[in-house]
């Protein structure tokens, strides 16, 4: 089964070598995609200068300036489809998420789920060196999707997730309409509202120590009004 972890940069220069060296060492073959949307750090040089010890596991997608999180994820899954990959995982690159756990989101998927989502809040919250109000906004985020769609998922924000080729051929990727963090709410209640399994699997979430948050107010105002539409969309297969 090919495996392929797609990983969006802007200015992840303190990040994206290390990043590489691990998910390349992780046993069970996974390939890595990096979207740069124009880091003006020098992120995507770091990636093309190391495709020469990886050209055959490690590909780079080039965009010219910030173009979203959710466009970023789209042109990533369709590039997944097009070249024959079985799961495609999603994972920022500040390690928040723990490379390791891709192993326990393949199995699971593997095992029957269509999406699996690496959750914080399934088993308790289970999140690192947050602030308070951060970490508050956050949860109430997640029971605010519930209350307002009744998809029953308990982070439906996480963007730690393995999508299986079959759940991605089933969504209409060109239908989805957010461009920031409500992207991974629209992609998962659109799995759920078309029957697609959905299973979470309990992650440790630890905050970055290099880089920047690239969260604003206006990610999360797309969000927060995005997910009133959401019982009002008309959810079509692809």
């Amino acid at each position: 089964m090919r495996k392929l972890v797609i990983i969006p940069t802007y200015n992840e220069i303190e990040n994206i070598s290390r990043m590489i060296d691990t998910v390349m060492s992780l046993a069970g073959g996974f390939d890595m995609l990096v979207i740069d949307d124009g880091s003006p750090d020098g992120t995507a040089e770091v990636v093309e200068r190391r495709r020469k010890e990886f050209a055959e596991r490690l590909f780079l997608i080039r965009r010219v300036g910030k173009l979203g999180l959710g466009t970023a994820y789209l042109a990533g899954f369709k590039w997944a489809l097009e070249h024959g990959y079985d799961y495609i995982f999603e994972m920022d690159c500040d390690f928040s998420h723990n490379p390791d756990d891709l192993q326990r989101l393949y199995e699971a998927a593997e095992a029957g789920a269509d999406v699996v989502v690496g959750s914080r809040y399934v088993c308790g919250v289970n999140i690192v060196n947050w602030p308070m109000s951060r970490l508050l906004m956050s949860y109430f985020a997640s029971k605010y999707v519930r209350l307002i769609t009744r998809m029953p998922v308990n982070d439906a924000t996480a963007g730690f997730v393995c999508y299986s080729r079959r759940a991605l051929q089933t969504i209409d990727l060109d239908r989805v309409q957010m461009k920031g963090y409500g992207f991974q709410i629209e992609m998962k209640y659109s799995a759920w509202r078309l029957g697609l399994k959905i299973q979470e699997v309990s992650i440790i979430f630890t905050e970055r120590r290099e880089g920047a948050s690239k969260m604003s107010g206006g990610i999360f105002g797309e969000a927060f009004f995005g997910v009133l539409k959401l019982p009002f969309r008309k959810i079509r297969r692809a």
